[in-house]
């Protein structure tokens, strides 16, 4: 089977997985959330060399942390709360005793795997306890945004005087002729979404156009920022893929990096809108 076949067919299950689950029921949304968090703050701590006891400690508290996403209307939440923040202070003291000889490596390597993975997925219960349709919105203008950047980037790639590259020691394929086209086509779907209905939980009728395309230009800036946050990352250690947990695509880091700043912005945005749309 070619590579072309497997990125193929792997990103029509990968799609067709994330629009069942968004579609279904709550927890069946939250189990995938769970698992691809789990699965990235793994991928993370193996690709940055931290102990098997750290990665134990960062699988407990994702959890824990998904656990408080999850349950946030519910009255015991704040229990859960208070048990992230005392397995992270664990986590940090045993580095005290177990004389790994890289404190410091560790602690960052652990908040970061917090603040910067787990803690922006699970935002995406929180945007979903909105409106499901908001959640599926997001997932569907990052895809339209990583096309519509590729599509653009690539015919101004063939110019003879080429096009303008935006971060070359980063990520070398990327221009800023990509980075508007994405926002183009997020805004045009976008509009059509908000046509449908897709953003009516957040604004009063009159304001859903500028609701979707203010929600689509966010999408899209903040999702080039975390694809490049991801690069950055992968560049400073060395390696093309973060994982091999799609065929054809890389690992769960490389799929869902556009996600690491856009679904926390797009998240608080949207709980700003729901408050305030009564009011308009």
């Amino acid at each position: 089977m070619s590579e072309f076949v497997k990125r193929t067919l792997s990103g029509i299950i990968f799609v067709g997985c994330i629009v069942t689950c968004v579609l279904s029921h709550f927890w069946a949304l939250g189990g995938l959330i769970l698992v691809v968090c789990l699965l990235a703050v793994d991928e993370f701590h193996r690709l940055t060399g931290s102990p098997r006891s750290l990665r134990i400690y960062a699988a407990l508290s994702t959890s824990l942390l998904w656990s408080v996403a999850a349950f946030h209307t519910y009255p015991w939440m704040p229990a859960l709360g208070l048990a992230y923040i005392a397995l992270l202070i664990v986590c940090m003291l045993d580095e005290i005793w177990n004389l790994s000889g890289k404190p410091l490596q560790n602690w960052g390597n652990m908040l970061i795997s917090q603040i910067m993975i787990a803690m922006p997925l699970c935002t995406m219960l929180l945007l979903e306890s909105l409106d499901k349709w908001l959640l599926l919105a997001l997932f569907v203008l990052i895809w339209v945004n990583d096309t519509g950047a590729y599509c653009i980037g690539t015919l101004t790639a063939k110019r003879p005087q080429g096009n303008h590259k935006m971060t070359p020691h980063i990520s070398p394929k990327k221009s800023w002729e990509g980075l508007i086209g994405g926002i183009v086509f997020c805004l045009l779907a976008a509009y059509v979404l908000a046509q449908c209905g897709w953003f009516d939980a957040i604004s009063a009728h009159e304001h859903d156009i500028l609701v979707a395309l203010i929600f689509a230009a966010l999408t899209s800036l903040f999702g080039t920022m975390g694809d490049l946050m991801e690069s950055l990352f992968k560049r400073s250690i060395g390696v093309k893929d973060s994982g091999h947990f799609m065929p054809g695509h890389g690992g769960i880091l490389d799929r869902f990096d556009s996600l690491l700043l856009a679904s926390p912005i797009l998240t608080a945005f949207c709980w700003l809108c729901y408050f305030i749309a009564p009011l308009l």
